[in-house]
């Protein structure tokens, strides 16, 4: 495929920047030199203007739009993007036993590698320039789909050794076979896509692994040097699973704890049911969480965000899977996470707090605590000079944002993905003016809706008519 750019140099210039680099500098007028897939400079427009405009054969006025980082979804299941509304109001073990692992178990690589372009598609429109797969059964096909997308994501095998109502397609897989699929996987795709693809390790859950596995991920990814994507006390059931099973005084954290699994390149989703002895073991150790509010509403709880923040743990943001939100957009689980973790003020202390998660915060949670949470916030998360040069430009005179009165609180309260209007990754525009450069939206709809119902019957999920289906 061409590339998007037709030259290596670009000046971005007449924008409101706002970089979330250390300093929290924003640019009332800013101005950006990107040179290949890197930030070489940025500051003042006129400043920018002055020094590298003989460098640049793009130069391009973006009229007072608002630039700032791409954002970073740490929690997303591409792969279930084909299942979007087949799980609808249901409880957590019907909707995975009954629903989600019949789904995923009868998916080929070629349906992951289309569910993987839908839903890189949606987030994409939402700002997203990199995600962290939260876990599916083939790699490959994310892998083509990321590629082909121009995205930026750290990609991940669902990966169960044990446990309860499994697939009987996947209860023949050793743990020896789950390590070295995964050790393979690395070797195929890590730093493919001109660097734009990293290979993490997964783990399901607890309730599907054998302390082997988590050892021996842990050892994995420790010579591997990449993480470790895994979700981690989601519900009561767990935790409680956990103390039956494995002897420990209170769950998941407290046992990972036990057995020196946590540490600091673990990604740990969800994260709801946690004490503050746990919130204290995931802080000293370095663990990064990934706080999915509209998924913890549907299913799972308030997560203990504001405790977790205070104690020094970096949480960002994520979607989770298509089943279990339906709507992938990392702009409304911003306004979300504000909303939510205010409104659960009133059960932790009994009165409101407005204050609680304010845009400012909520805006590091998408875009450098989301570097941070997968390991690349040497390059990506804020711009500066010297990162890579993802980036997304919203136009706040649409009808969503207007007026505005200060750009930080309406990133996080006003913004929709109407809002979103050019989305650049690595140096390279994968959405302009709305419209997605690298894969036709109109061919990709069509196809995944042939391949979402073939998929279903071959799974035999039947889905329940709510009303009166004349």
């Amino acid at each position: 495929m061409a590339e998007t750019n037709t030259n290596s140099s670009i000046i971005l210039h007449n924008a409101v920047i706002v970089t979330m680099d250390p300093q929290s500098r924003v640019f009332r007028n800013g101005g950006i030199f990107i040179q290949h897939d890197t930030i070489k400079a940025i500051g003042q427009s006129s400043d920018i203007l002055r020094d590298f405009s003989s460098l640049a054969p793009q130069i391009i006025d973006l009229h007072a739009q608002i630039l700032l980082p791409g954002f970073i979804n740490t929690h997303v299941h591409t792969s279930q993007q084909l299942g979007r509304g087949i799980a609808d109001d249901v409880d957590l073990m019907t909707w995975l036993h009954g629903r989600i692992w019949p789904y995923e178990s009868n998916m080929t690589e070629e349906d992951s590698y289309i569910s993987t372009l839908l839903c890189g598609i949606e987030l994409i429109h939402s700002g997203v320039t990199c995600f962290a797969e939260a876990g599916g059964q083939h790699v490959s096909g994310m892998a083509r789909a990321v590629e082909l997308l121009g995205l930026r994501a750290c990609l991940v095998q669902s990966t169960m050794d044990s446990g309860e109502g499994l697939p009987a397609l996947w209860t023949t897989r050793t743990t020896d076979d789950c390590i070295q699929s995964q050790k393979e996987l690395y070797k195929k795709h890590h730093n493919t896509a001109d660097g734009r693809i990293r290979v993490w390790f997964g783990i399901r859950q607890i309730m599907n692994s054998t302390d082997r596995l988590l050892l021996e991920t842990r050892d994995a990814t420790r010579e591997l040097k990449t993480g470790i994507h895994m979700h981690v006390a989601e519900i009561p059931h767990e935790n409680q699973l956990v103390m039956d099973t494995r002897k420990v005084d209170h769950g998941t954290v407290t046992y990972l704890e036990k057995i020196g699994f946590l540490q600091n390149n673990l990604l740990s989703a969800h994260t709801v049911w946690v004490n503050s002895t746990e919130i204290g073991f995931l802080s000293s150790t370095g663990v990064k969480v990934s706080h999915c509010p509209a998924s913890a509403m549907r299913m799972l709880g308030f997560a203990p965000i504001r405790e977790m923040l205070d104690a020094g743990i970096c949480v960002s943001l994520g979607t989770d899977g298509a089943p279990s939100n339906n709507r992938m957009s990392i702009v409304d689980e911003m306004y979300l996470a504000s909303l939510i973790n205010k409104g659960r003020e009133v059960h932790r202390i009994g009165t409101t707090d407005p204050t609680a998660l304010p845009a400012e915060t909520v805006l590091r949670m998408a875009t450098i605590n989301g570097a941070k949470s997968v390991l690349w916030d040497n390059e990506i998360g804020s711009l500066e000079a010297g990162k890579k040069a993802d980036l997304v430009v919203v136009n706040p005179s649409l009808w969503p944002m207007v007026p505005v009165h200060d750009c930080i609180s309406s990133l996080v309260y006003c913004m929709r993905t109407e809002n979103v209007v050019s989305v650049m990754c690595n140096g390279q525009w994968i959405m302009k003016d709305k419209k997605i450069l690298r894969v036709n939206e109109e061919d990709v709809i069509l196809e995944a809706g042939g391949a979402a119902s073939d998929l279903l019957k071959r799974a035999g999920i039947i889905i329940p008519s709510i009303m009166n289906i004349l």
